[in-house]
């Protein structure tokens, strides 16, 4: 297969692949940019895999960064942008289910691409655009399937985070995972405990905001995935209703939201779960705040103090989750009340503690 009309992206990159290949290199557009030109989605990060290795790479190019030599990963910097160049390479042992013990550089295209993940991500184009398909990714993007590259308990005994990729990617592409993929993942499933919360964190948002999250989701539920993730082995009425939900949520505060509102957490549980998600104190404050007015929304007692203690932020965040609840919200309705209110801060207040204490003569409290 070729890719005809190359995406600008790509085109920009040209020149960096053809230096590489003039003295005597293979080089290649790899990973998430091809799968995703063939998808005909956005295009984000161009990724580059070369059979020259890091100082090979670092003597071609006047501006280089050493972005993971270590690990066969050099940085070209050209006009202004920077471009990912990784070693074709092997690894060796996992023992933390995560990093490999040894990286080995290698001159071969197959040998690196059979290291990778999924069939779909294994995917590699040249700079005439001719697609290198080693593992059938080609048929599995046809037939819209999640498919480990070759043996599945093994590649995610080299990393065990692969799993909530592939879970994930069942969302965002709305695809559906292949039995042996999915049993392997059911098998294995316990060594996601193995994996830094931060990296579970990235994948959970990503497949909650993705295209379909109830494929996700039914793949993170029938696995049981989500029993070794932070807080949710005992959740699985709420997985459930998840998985009924036609979610379309727009961002991680309504993630969270939607969460704790099923979970039926406190303020002080809202903020446990989050901390233990290592969530940002900011993010805390939205998802606490919204979840108030939610529970105002879902229960009509919205009045003055909860439109001014919410804001029109934490309203519009309250008011899209009720409405992937099922509860039909005016928002225009809310938004209004709140610009009707007569302060809508601190800052309004015609009054103030160093007015009080200078005019009035009102002496502060005494601790």
């Amino acid at each position: 297969m070729q890719v005809k009309e190359l995406p600008v992206q790509f085109q920009a990159a040209l020149p960096i692949l053809e230096t590489i290949q003039a003295a005597g290199f293979e080089a290649y557009f790899v990973g998430g940019s091809v799968r995703d030109t063939l998808l005909g989605l956005p295009i984000h990060d161009v990724d580059i895999a070369s059979s020259a290795y890091p100082q090979e790479i670092k003597a071609l190019f006047q501006k280089t960064v050493d972005t993971g030599i270590e690990h066969g990963t050099v940085m070209v910097l050209d006009h202004g942008q920077g471009y990912e160049i990784t070693t074709f390479r092997t690894e060796s042992t996992y023992q933390d289910f995560r990093r490999p013990d040894k990286v080995e550089f290698v001159r071969s295209l197959e040998e690196d691409l059979k290291r990778r993940d999924l069939t779909i991500n294994a995917l590699a184009m040249d700079a005439q655009g001719q697609i290198v398909d080693l593992f059938h990714g080609l048929e599995d993007l046809d037939a819209q399937v999640i498919r480990a590259v070759g043996d599945a308990s093994e590649r995610f005994h080299e990393d065990a985070l692969r799993m909530m990729r592939a879970v994930r990617f069942a969302s965002q592409l709305d695809f559906s995972l292949e039995a042996e993929t999915a049993q392997a993942i059911a098998v294995n499933a316990p060594l996601l405990e193995k994996i830094a919360v931060e990296r579970i964190h990235v994948e959970w948002i990503k497949l909650m905001l993705g295209k379909n999250p109830a494929r996700g989701l039914a793949s993170l539920v029938a696995t049981k995935l989500y029993q070794f993730c932070p807080s949710f082995a005992k959740q699985a009425p709420v997985f459930d209703r998840l998985t009924q939900l036609e979610l379309q949520l727009d961002d991680e505060a309504q993630v969270w939201t939607l969460l704790a509102y099923l979970m039926d957490l406190d303020v002080k549980q809202t903020n446990m779960l989050l901390r233990q998600w290592k969530s940002s104190k900011d993010l805390m404050g939205q998802v606490v705040t919204a979840l108030t007015a939610l529970r105002a929304i879902t229960q009509n007692s919205v009045d003055q103090f909860v439109l001014y203690a919410t804001g029109p932020k934490g309203l519009a965040t309250a008011s899209q989750v009720a409405v992937q609840l099922g509860f039909k919200i005016d928002l225009k309705q809310l938004q209004a009340s709140y610009a009707a209110l007569p302060i809508k801060s601190k800052k309004d207040l015609a009054v103030d503690g160093g007015i009080l204490i200078k005019e009035a003569g009102i002496k502060p409290a005494q601790a």
